[in-house]
């Protein structure tokens, strides 16, 4: 029941789950085989098809993998900001040729994912967007799972502790994708990863993990000075040969048309970094908060855009540093930041 030890990575960089498509099990697989800790992103997936991921990543490699669970939490919005944010995506449908989703609220099939983790007992589980309770906490453990409390704010690091996780998952406000900002309705947190990183590796003992915005040698080699047991990195696997990221998301990231990303709720009603596109512009002030039910209401859009290889009207996640991230295996990859 000791768990796995961050620490004994080969290689200390940990893949990034990304949900929506780019953490496949072979991407996974991929970075444990080459010295670092991959992850299966369980948001958006059925317990069903988290299960047979895990199971694929296991037929894959026998080093350890990790899985990372999005908290459920209240959504921040109402059905009136909701309803007036579908009449003005009504331009999109149309545009699209679709429907716009049901913005339903749901738990992402909460219960059944930690039935799932218990079972088949990935080494790592680790949480987004809030914690789970006490009792939940002490189920993982008991099963031998070492559990990482992504955390953006001091604040939320202490509340992290509190409940017993075992490692932290320090995210700086570089990082692609979504926020992990417990509070639904708050504003993202600004602080730098590095100030952040110094304050929570003082205070804190237990292990500590950065992320956020690191693509290089150099950004892993600056967290690990800096007290961190490994750097956590998303966006620099997006064109890795294994990531499931769509053929739109890969040329985007390489298309010089893109010059900056933005942290926006247009897409999810969530905050979540990405390229800035036309969509972002077009929607950004109307979007409000109120999530997962903004995701539901553009999906379809955001659907029919990737298939007609239309960047504008999807989510192309991205941390800040995307115009330095390369292409190659996961293991080239994992070489150049970790030699």
């Amino acid at each position: 029941m000791g768990g796995f030890d961050l620490r004994g990575l080969k290689r200390p960089v940990i893949v990034a789950p990304m949900a929506g498509g780019p953490s496949t099990p072979e991407l996974a697989a991929a970075g444990s085989k080459a010295g670092g800790l991959g992850f299966i992103a369980a948001g958006y997936l059925t317990a069903d098809a988290l299960a047979e991921r895990i199971t694929a990543a296991r037929a894959l490699t026998n080093e350890p993998i990790g899985v990372n669970l999005f908290v459920p939490q209240p959504s921040a919005g109402t059905p009136d900001q909701i309803a007036a944010y579908a009449q003005a995506l009504a331009g999109e449908a149309e545009r699209y040729g679709v429907a716009l989703g049901e913005p339903r609220f749901d738990d992402d099939a909460w219960g059944a994912k930690l039935d799932v983790v218990t079972d088949l007992r990935p080494e790592v589980v680790s949480f987004t967007f809030g914690l789970p309770d006490d009792d939940e906490i002490a189920r993982l453990r008991q099963a031998g799972i070492t559990t990482i409390a992504t955390v953006t704010s001091y604040d939320e690091a202490e509340q992290a502790e509190g409940r017993g996780v075992g490692a932290l998952a320090v995210q700086g406000p570089d990082a692609g994708g979504h926020r992990g900002t417990y509070d639904p309705a708050a504003a993202p947190a600004t602080q730098p990863l590095a100030e952040l990183l110094a304050d929570v590796v003082a205070a804190m003992d237990m292990p500590v993990v950065a992320a956020g915005g690191l693509v290089s040698a150099d950004d892993v080699a600056g967290v690990l000075s800096a007290g961190a047991v490994a750097a956590q990195l998303g966006t620099a696997f997006l064109l890795a040969d294994e990531s499931g990221s769509s053929a739109v998301h890969r040329a985007a990231l390489q298309n010089p048309e893109f010059t900056e990303t933005v942290v926006t709720r247009a897409f999810s009603g969530r905050y979540a970094r990405g390229l800035r596109n036309r969509f972002v512009e077009d929607h950004e002030a109307q979007a409000p908060l109120g999530y997962p039910e903004i995701h539901y209401l553009t999906s379809p859009v955001r659907k029919a855009s990737v298939a007609a290889g239309d960047p504008h009207a999807t989510n192309v996640w991205a941390g800040t540093g995307f115009r330095a991230i390369g292409t190659g295996s996961a293991a080239d990859i994992m070489g150049r930041l970790a030699p």
